[in-house]
């Protein structure tokens, strides 16, 4: 008859969710990355360590060293030392706890003699794990640990995103102020040939002037661009961990990023991107959080203990000492404040349904990045092959007008006007090859690319 009883009695607590581990929900994926025929790609860019991706050596330094000095990443380690500690705790938590506290006194009846008396106990106290309340207890804390690594792995990942736009904006910054201070030469070098000109009465001062103005603004755009230079580098510095100083770099024509960007399967980001993996230790703690919220609707057993040496047995003072024991077993099971309990069931189910709505919407926001950067590097691409076209148009316009004015063909203002539309395209030429590294950088982190886990790490932690 008790053998059945025990059975009821697990089949019940089992029912009850209690002791039943965390299973990760059905997500739909299919579609998540807006184009159906990508999801058959088990391959992924993301599967790149981030060294294979950003190939430029000066890069790779900036990476490794804002890696180990910058303090968000430090932060994000010693949050993972608080998040093991506690798992430690919640792990000894099955273990009896010990606790020894001697005590003694000396009193006097009437001016008798004092007696001394005195005890030295050693208790033990041991709760009974019966209905999961300290199993939910550790198993939420090594989901709390969980997202704590994963949180060190998000941070990694923009810490290596944030460095290398930093890196790639100064790149783009030394080519717009390269393309500027050459047409600011060119337009000194016409601004003199027009002043000779004018002294031979083959050019009017309002030409000359025309010029000059076209110079003088284009001097005043590099030193715009200088001042942006210095402040991104700025922030860059402060980034790493550093002072402020000049970052060693290439050039934008020298970054190559990878001519086929495979995207893989949209299930992938469950596995890889450190914030869909954080939103998922969060459910889990939400499941174990609720399930310790059931288990206290059950009776808890503790066992204590009592072993010890005393003088003192109630009114009756003996000399030496002598050995004291005592063992008990106490059984408390909640009856007046079951309806408390029941609501706080009731709390936390729903927080676990606001938690599941957030990791659902956290995949959701995943593909929206995956297919907004795969977007922007497409755009780009098809942008730059027309730019190129554009820039080489308008190199030969400028150069045929130069020659047209310097035989008497044409006006000034003709040139101006196409060294002015050269700088243009060029600029434009050079934010579009910015958009197209960018968006491969984008698309990298968005599928989770450079959250590098060890191999080694332990699976029960």
């Amino acid at each position: 008859m008790k053998r059945y009883i025990v059975i009821v009695l697990a089949a019940v607590v089992t029912s009850c969710g209690i002791y039943k581990p965390y299973e990760r929900p059905e997500v739909a994926t299919g579609g998540l990355y807006g184009a159906e025929n990508v999801e058959t790609d088990t391959v992924s860019v993301a599967q790149l360590a981030w060294e294979e991706f950003f190939t430029d050596e000066e890069l790779q330094g900036l990476i490794r060293y804002g890696l180990e000095h910058n303090t968000d990443m430090q932060a994000a380690h010693w949050r993972i030392e608080e998040a093991e500690a506690a798992l430690k705790s919640a792990r000894l938590a099955y273990l009896p706890s010990f606790n020894l506290a001697p005590n003694g006194g000396v009193s006097s009846f009437d001016g008798s003699k004092a007696s001394w008396t005195y005890t030295a106990p050693l208790s033990a106290s041991w709760q009974i794990d019966i209905f999961g309340g300290i199993t939910n207890a550790k198993r939420r804390a090594k989901a709390v640990y969980a997202e704590s690594e994963e949180y060190q792995q998000a941070v990694r990942v923009q810490l290596i995103s944030a460095i290398a736009n930093y890196y790639y904006t100064l790149l783009m910054l030394d080519g717009q102020h390269e393309a500027t201070r050459l047409v600011a030469a060119s337009l000194d070098s016409s601004a003199e040939t027009m002043r000779a000109l004018m002294e031979g009465g083959m050019a009017n001062a309002a030409g000359v002037a025309q010029i000059e103005a076209a110079a003088y603004d284009a001097h005043a755009t590099l030193l715009d661009i200088e001042h942006s230079i210095v402040a991104v580098e700025s922030s860059l510095c402060a980034l790493l961990g550093d002072a402020p100083h000049s970052i060693a770099r290439g050039t934008l024509d020298e970054q190559q990023m990878p001519e086929e960007l495979s995207i893989g399967v949209p299930v992938s980001l469950l596995s890889r991107r450190p914030d869909v993996r954080m939103a998922e230790y969060r459910l889990m703690q939400a499941h174990y959080a609720t399930a310790a919220a059931r288990s206290q609707l059950y009776p808890t057993l503790t066992l204590s203990g009592l072993l010890g040496w005393t003088n003192n047995v109630g009114s009756i003072v003996t000399n030496p000492g002598g050995l004291i024991l005592s063992a008990a077993a106490s059984l408390t099971a909640p009856i007046f404040n079951s309806g408390k309990l029941r609501a706080q069931v009731r709390i936390a189910e729903a927080q676990r349904e606001e938690v599941m709505l957030a990791f659902e919407q956290s995949l959701l926001n995943a593909g929206s990045e995956v297919n907004t950067a795969l977007s922007q590097v497409q755009t780009a691409r098809q942008k730059l092959q027309l730019r190129t076209s554009q820039v080489e148009a308008l190199a030969k316009a400028a150069e045929a007008t130069q020659l047209l004015m310097d035989y008497g063909s044409t006006t000034y203002l003709e040139v101006l006007t196409a060294q002015q539309s050269l700088l243009a395209g060029q600029i434009a030429a050079i934010s579009d090859r910015f958009d197209e590294i960018q968006g491969c950088v984008n698309l990298y982190i968005a599928l989770g690319g450079g959250s590098e886990r060890e191999e080694s790490r332990e699976q029960d932690k």
